[in-house]
């Protein structure tokens, strides 16, 4: 599913997901989880404020993100 991101700078000057748009819907970012990268893709689990567990993947070539993973809190 495709996603539109908002994003910020962190520490080390890599984009990271600020807030995310299901929809109309925007959800905010509480925490970054995990973050690894690939050749042309950037991958972060991140808690949202819903509590849910979200990995989002940034695709560098076609620069677009995607929802790659979902699990909702309690699960």
């Amino acid at each position: 599913m495709e996603l539109s991101v908002e994003w910020k700078a962190d520490e080390y000057g890599d984009e990271v997901p600020r807030a995310f748009f299901l929809g109309a819907r925007r959800i905010a970012v509480v925490e970054v989880l995990d973050r690894w990268f690939g050749r042309d893709h950037r991958y972060f689990k991140v808690r949202a404020e819903d509590r849910n567990i979200y990995i989002l993947r940034y695709d560098i070539p076609a620069d677009r993100w995607e929802l790659t993973f979902f699990k909702a809190e309690g699960r």
